[in-house]
């Protein structure tokens, strides 16, 4: 499922206020300043700070790569 671009353009991380990055193959939104991902749960972006988490270097890298 894919979110709507419309959408994706006035999301902002809810700690830095900056915008995300859609990873749709692990369907998460990502904030490469920060390291950290929301998921997607059913189509609705989960944007709570205490629901987000941390991604190792790894996952980093592949994530920025897209």
């Amino acid at each position: 499922m894919s979110l709507d671009p419309e959408l994706l353009a006035i999301l902002a991380c809810p700690e830095d206020k900056k915008n995300l990055i859609y990873v749709a193959e692990d369907q998460v939104l990502y904030n490469p300043r920060l390291q950290k991902a929301y998921d997607i749960r059913n189509g609705i972006p989960v944007l709570l700070v205490s629901e987000s988490r941390e991604v190792s270097d790894e996952v980093h890298e592949r994530y920025t790569q897209l």
